[in-house]
């Protein structure tokens, strides 16, 4: 079998998943978000604005609220 750590595929390289403590508007979740994607942080926080309208604002309130809630500081 080979070793899984030999494939550069299989690696995770990307920023943990945290709340931004620096730039955040209101917790940090859509900042924390965009930098663990690699999206623009104003791109996320549109995009994630838009989403919770569609959806009536609560799903996505209370989303932000869990999120805001479970993700560590960094």
């Amino acid at each position: 079998m080979p070793d899984p750590t030999s494939d550069p595929r299989l690696l995770n390289t990307s920023a943990p998943l945290r709340r931004v403590s620096k730039g955040a508007l209101i917790g940090g979740v859509c900042g924390g978000l965009a930098r663990w994607l690699g999206w623009d942080p104003t791109l996320t926080r549109f995009l994630y604005v838009v989403a919770t309208v569609a959806s009536i604002g609560f799903p996505g309130i209370l989303t932000y609220l869990v999120l805001w809630f479970i993700m560590p500081s960094d």
